[in-house]
């Protein structure tokens, strides 16, 4: 598993590949808490579109970045995912309703 964050203009990028689970939490923590923090950030995106897996604490990850995001005043989340079984993982959970989905 593999967490890497960009910044494009002031987009906040965070790719997770492999597998999102727990033990990803302090990897995805850090590199949230460092993009948040960039002042020319706006926008934040979490790209799934190489992630295999996902479990429940990865969408309380996603919780956690929407709230600290919003309190950044950041904007909305946005995640892309490929369609694949993460995107069945977050149409489960309802996740439309709480992100933008691409």
């Amino acid at each position: 598993m593999a967490v890497k964050l960009g910044i494009v203009g002031k987009k906040m990028i965070v790719t997770i590949e492999g597998k999102f689970e727990f033990s990803a939490h302090a990897d995805f923590r850090r590199a949230v808490d460092a993009g948040l923090g960039a002042a020319t950030v706006s926008a934040v995106e979490v790209d799934l579109e190489k992630t295999e897996y996902m479990d429940s604490a990865a969408l309380g990850m996603l919780l956690v970045l929407r709230d600290k995001a919003s309190a950044a005043g950041k904007g909305t989340v946005t995640l892309r995912s490929s369609g694949s079984s993460v995107g069945q993982v977050l149409e489960v959970a309802n996740f439309a309703r709480m992100f933008t989905i691409a």
